[in-house]
């Protein structure tokens, strides 16, 4: 039993006292004590050491009193456990050295064990929820497999990802192949989250904005639809996709129990 409930009791349609509130990066560089941390170790130890990751998600909800817990880790964790190498350089971020390029790259990846692969950030939910004792949700996440490819295959971030959309305009079975694999793979990891005691997951289309509304449904929105259906009866679930406002009623369509909007929209006519 959750001694704070309002996000729940929100995604489920039911009535509230007030707003819940938890932020995006909520545990991260803006709290000292996180920045201890970071001194100590590399990002990937941060994520991939359930200790860490525990203690790193509980800081906000200790010093900053939010209503919901956010698990630390990254979305590129899965692109990780398919066989790519990722790299977190700083000041530079995201850096896939071998990304994907052809067909012949497809050999290089594969829809992974999860429980083998991914199993430390279930291992950092179970620590989690032991060590927030019902006090607030917590929230696990996985990016979406547009976002996803965008990263294996430009090799890095990027402000408009040129080379990830030639790759699916000139190459689009290969490209519909890998989302495939990528979905299949987060419905996995994402029911792995649930399974492990996420109360909630969100899907992070960070940039599905660049898309337009065409190729946001041909390339995004029908593999989260998968996801989400999936999900339907095991895990509340969000779906925020940065910039792809033109997308909403699509998106409200997918059965998801939450929409996260950005600067794009006033939630006023979202909630439209």
């Amino acid at each position: 039993m959750l001694q704070n409930d309002l996000l729940l009791r929100t995604l489920r349609g039911e009535p509230t006292e007030r707003v819940p509130v938890w932020m995006m990066r909520q545990a991260g560089r803006f709290l000292p004590e996180y920045r201890v941390l970071r001194e100590k170790y590399s990002f990937f130890e941060r994520c991939q050491t359930p200790a860490l990751a525990a203690e790193i998600t509980i800081q906000p909800v200790n010093i900053v009193g939010v209503d919901a817990a956010i698990l630390f880790s990254d979305i590129l964790v899965v692109p990780q456990a398919m066989g790519l190498e990722v790299q977190m350089i700083e000041s530079k971020g995201p850096v896939l050295p071998e990304p994907i390029l052809n067909a012949a790259d497809l050999a290089r990846i594969s829809v992974p064990n999860v429980d083998e692969k991914l199993g430390y950030v279930f291992d950092a939910i179970k620590l989690i929820k032991q060590e927030l004792n019902g006090r607030v949700p917590l929230i696990g996440f996985a990016g979406a497999p547009w976002t996803l490819l965008c990263y294996m295959v430009e090799g890095k971030g990027s402000k408009t990802f040129d080379k990830a959309k030639q790759f699916c305009y000139t190459q689009p079975e290969l490209a519909h192949t890998i989302l495939q694999m990528i979905t299949d793979t987060t419905i996995a990891y994402l029911k792995g989250q649930a399974k492990a005691g996420a109360d909630v997951v969100q899907i992070f289309d960070s940039w599905g904005g660049l898309l337009s509304p065409h190729d946001f449904e041909d390339l995004s929105l029908k593999y989260i639809r998968e996801i989400v259906a999936a999900l339907k009866d095991e895990v509340l679930t969000i779906v925020f996709a940065k910039g792809a406002w033109q997308s909403l009623d699509a998106m409200a369509a997918t059965g998801a129990a939450g929409l996260g909007i950005d600067w794009c929209i006033k939630p006023q006519t979202a909630r439209q």
